[in-house]
Parts: C-alpha cells; structure tokens; sequence
C-alpha cells in the first residue's frame, strides 16, 4: 500500500488588513465604553506635554543665555534640552493607555512605541552627559583646546556609536528579536577594527590620557631618557617638542607616556649641588669657615641654603659640598642663579685666601743608595711638584 503525507502547511502570513480592522474596531468600542476616564487621561497626557516641553524650553533657554559656561548645571541643562517632542508624546501616551484601560492591542502598539522612544532618549540623554562630562574636564585648560577640537570628533563618534548600539540591541530584544547574532557579530567586528587600527588607536587614548591626565601642557619643560626640551604641540598621534640645543622632536604619545618623564616646569624650586675641593694645607680653622662662608654666599644672593659640610678626603683635595635651592621654575633664572652664585664664591675663597684643590703630584728625588738629594726646600725632602 502506498503512503501518501500531506504537504507541510507553510506557516501562517499576518493578516495586516485583519489585524487593522481589529484594531479600530477595538478602538471604537474603548472610545464608546471609556470615553469618561479617557477623557481625563487625555487631559492630564496633554498636561504632561506640556510640562515636559516648558522644561525643555526653560533648559534650551538657560543654554543660550549661558553658552560659555561648562559646568553641571550646563550640562543638565543641554541634556535636558535634547529631549524629544516623540519621547514626551509617547509618555504622555503611556499614562492615557494605562488609566483609561485600552485595549490590548492599543495597550501593545503604545508600549512598544514607548519603550523604542525611552531607549532612544536615554542614549541621547548620555551621550549628552559624557560628552559635557569630557569638555569640562578639559575646558579649564585653553593649552589644550586645539588637542580637544580635533579628538571631540573622534569621541563623539565613538560615543555615539556604542551608546545607540546598544540602544538597538535593546529595543529589538524587547520586541522578542534573539540578538545573540547581532551581539557576537559586533563582538567580531570591534576585535577585527581594533586589531586593525591597533597603533592609531593606542595613540590616540594616549592624546586622551595626556588630556585628561594632564602629565604635562603646552609650553612647558619636561624631561625624558637624555632628552629635555619644552613642548610646542600636543597631537592625537604624536607630541611635538624643542629641545634646548633648539632641534625638534616628535615622539608618538604611546611611546612619550611609556617613559618616565619629568616635568621640570612644575618645580617651585630647583636644587643646585656644588662639590668644592681645597687644597691639603689649608688650616683646620679655615677650613671650618668654608660651610658658614658658603651659606652667607647663597643667602646673600637671594638663594636658600639647603646644607654644606666636609664629605671626604680626596687624592687631591680636602672636599665639600654645597647644596641650595633657586626659587625659580625658569630654567633661564635657575642657570644665571647658579653661575652668579658660582662666580660669588671664587671671589671670596680668592680675598679669604682659601685654595681651590686641582689635581697634584709630588715627587721626591733620591740617589741610587736612597739618600734625597737636590733639588729640595731648605729643611726638608728634596721635591718637584709637577702638575698632571
């Protein structure tokens, strides 16, 4: 006997004209049997338009009136401004449909209009925020405005981009849509594009972290490896310096925030060390002037002592140090403090007749049985000295 099966039924197509018809024909009977309660739903509705968009309008007013101002009230007050007229119709809506027991249908449609304008407000609404959040933390700084102009492009389109991203994401998952594709496919997408731009990326959230983090700003004077030199600009790929033997160096930011740098510029004060040595015959109690003479010194040239002591017996030298502090982040004030500090205690060392030390020898001449002979001091060994 043979078999025969039916063919499968393809699955069932919306009927849009049936489901239309439902729908009005369910709206008619609300209207008939609600109309009271609809009513009052529909007038507080339009009470809340309208309430929401005089609070729109008093916030777009207070941006224009204050333009220049980037502090929270002005960003609450931008973000409250971006709020659509479609999301405060859709609340209003939401509050009809609920009080005035609408039909399911009605109730359906209006929910999900609803839920598509919240999710969209709340991305616009955060990207309002971040971005105000961004200008702000660096507006207090007009060194680095050029920087920013040209990174908000870049930032607004990031932010943009993952904010309704996941807006989307969201709005098809309550409407029922499985989203695990569209998920993993932008999980794929974002590991290939950051693969890709790997270098451009890190670069430019090394110009971020320099504009935010604030390590250093334009014009000032850092120092890196062996280099020193101030900066001139600050860039989304790369930081441009003068070096004080005057070339120009540019330098990636990732690779620049990879070492360890020295702001030099931020120094309320810079130490200077002088290591000064005298020569062997100078008197104990001359030498135990040298640290008071050097203090009077400094202090007398509008400098801080710091301290300054014997350190040690040298080969040639009996040697001291000096340390002391120029008030001054200039470099320039720093250098000429030091040589006219420098210059002050070759003076007085020369009328105190203290010697500065330089490296000697003496040599003592003797005959071939070991007796000294000439030539020698009257009174003592017989001596040359001979300098190196």
């Amino acid at each position: 006997m043979t078999k025969t099966t039916a063919p499968a039924s393809a699955p069932a197509t919306p009927d849009i004209g049936a489901s239309f018809q439902r729908l009005i024909v369910d709206g008619s009977n609300w209207l008939s049997n609600h109309y009271v309660e609809l009513l009052i739903a529909a007038a507080v509705g339009a009470i809340i338009f309208f309430l929401l968009g005089a609070i729109k309008r008093l916030a777009a007013r207070y941006v224009r009136n204050n333009d220049d101002l980037t502090g929270y009230r002005a960003i609450f007050g931008k973000t409250i401004a971006r709020t659509s007229k479609f999301f405060m119709l859709m609340v209003s809506a939401e509050l009809v449909v609920n009080f005035a027991s609408a039909p399911s249908s009605f109730d359906r449609l209006v929910h999900v209009l609803f839920t598509i304008s919240a999710v969209l407000q709340v991305a616009i609404w955060l990207r309002e925020i971040i971005l105000g959040l961004i200008v702000r933390r660096t507006s207090q700084d007009p060194d680095q405005h050029e920087t920013l102009e040209n990174a908000m492009t870049l930032i607004r389109l990031f932010v943009t981009f993952i904010l309704f991203a996941i807006a989307a994401i969201m709005i098809l998952d309550n409407l029922g849509v499985d989203v695990t594709g569209l998920i993993a496919g932008l999980g794929v997408g974002g590991i290939a594009i950051g693969l890709a731009a790997q270098g451009i990326f890190s670069d430019l959230f090394a110009a971020l972290s320099i504009i935010f983090d604030k390590p250093f700003r334009r014009g000032e004077t850092i120092s890196y490896d062996t280099t020193v030199g101030t900066i001139e600009k600050i860039g989304l790929k790369s930081t441009r310096l003068r070096a004080i033997t005057g070339e120009e160096i540019i330098i990636s930011n990732t690779n620049l925030l990879d070492k360890e740098i020295v702001n030099m510029t931020r120094l309320a004060r810079r130490r200077t060390r002088f290591g000064i040595g005298v020569i062997y015959q100078t008197r104990p109690e001359d030498a135990r002037r040298i640290p008071a003479l050097l203090q009077k010194i400094v202090e007398d040239n509008d400098a801080v002592f710091i301290r300054s002591g014997f350190v040690g017996f040298g080969d040639s030298s009996i040697n001291f140090e000096l340390d002391f502090d120029i008030m001054s982040s200039e470099y320039e004030v720093v250098y000429q403090g030091r040589h006219t500090i420098g210059l002050a205690i070759l003076q007085k060392f020369n009328e105190e007749g203290l010697e500065f030390a330089y490296p000697t020898q003496t040599t003592f001449t003797a005959a071939p049985d070991g007796e000294m002979i000439l030539p020698y001091p009257e009174g003592g060994f017989g001596a040359v000295v001979a300098n190196d």
